[in-house]
């Protein structure tokens, strides 16, 4: 593609444009295991987390302790190794409750020599289904990457290595849902999903391969922190969060371009134009970057 992906790089703060509040960096202090902590570990004074797929009804998840409306949040993972196939791994925020918001970074492993699936999605309101998946330009497995979700009044951005994957904008005011008040958590998981997770499901989990690994590490907050039952405290993290950056520059939009364009799997607008079996989501006809 004649554009070098950087392997490992920083975390991208934007830090200077946004008015939040910078919390620590470490998984002890910021978080709690609260599925399966048996299967959960943490080294390096909590700097280090590991989440272990036993079986395929034991894995383990971790969740932030505090919930946020907008912000920055990161962190590195090397995913599971080897034949991975049926497992998904995933870093993602979520609020709780009905017609919950959502925004995901999905992994989605496969058979030895076989490449992952980076899932993405967002619900708003409760409203899904608008899926982009690519490949990697790297092996997740070899080393740490940093993959970030950033989110503000104006878009929704996914980060690998601090390269922009995906923007979804907020167009609320044109009828298409976005999340702008429901604080969410910030989680991380392994589990099983043979059913579909590798080509569809026709790949399963080899369970003598068990238990499945992937290491995390760093993982930083940068955001309004917001109780999910204060509604004063959603509206001022609406009024005081800056918008800006509203778009990407001009750096990020050609590596966005050069990623969607070498590395795109799956993209919910494509596929609704090319099987016509439905209306096309409004905002795939709306400017996202």
């Amino acid at each position: 593609m004649g554009m070098s992906m950087r392997a490992l790089v920083a975390v991208v703060a934007f830090a200077a444009v946004l008015k939040l509040g910078l919390v620590g960096a470490n998984f002890a202090d910021l978080c709690d295991i609260t599925w399966e902590p048996q299967n959960a570990a943490m080294t390096d004074g909590g700097e280090h987390l590991t989440l272990s797929l036993v079986s395929n009804i034991s894995g383990s998840m971790l969740r932030t302790k505090k919930t946020f409306i907008y912000g920055s949040i990161s962190t590195l993972i090397k995913l599971v190794k080897g034949n991975s196939a049926g497992t998904v791994t995933t870093y993602y925020t979520s609020s709780v409750g009905d017609d919950h918001d959502e925004i995901d970074f999905e992994f989605l492993g496969n058979e030895t020599g076989q490449p992952y699936t980076i899932h993405t999605n967002v619900f708003a309101d409760g409203v899904g289904a608008k899926e982009m998946q690519f490949y990697p330009w790297f092996d997740p497995t070899a080393d740490f990457h940093n993959y970030t979700i950033f989110w503000n009044p104006s878009m929704i951005v996914w980060f690998v290595d601090s390269i922009p994957i995906r923007v979804f904008r907020n167009y609320a005011s044109k009828g298409v849902p976005f999340p702008t008040k429901r604080p969410m958590y910030g989680f991380s998981s392994i589990w099983s999903a043979d059913d579909w997770a590798t080509q569809g499901g026709r790949v399963k989990t080899d369970w003598t391969k068990a238990p499945f690994v992937a290491e995390y590490s760093n993982m930083g907050l940068n955001v309004c922190e917001c109780s999910g039952a204060d509604a004063e405290c959603a509206a001022g993290c609406n009024a005081s969060t800056a918008p800006e950056p509203s778009q990407l520059t001009k750096e990020q939009m050609r590596q966005l371009r050069a990623v969607q364009l070498g590395y795109t799997i799956y993209d919910y607008c494509a596929s609704a134009r090319e099987d016509g079996k439905g209306p096309v989501p409004p905002e795939c006809d709306m400017e996202q970057y």
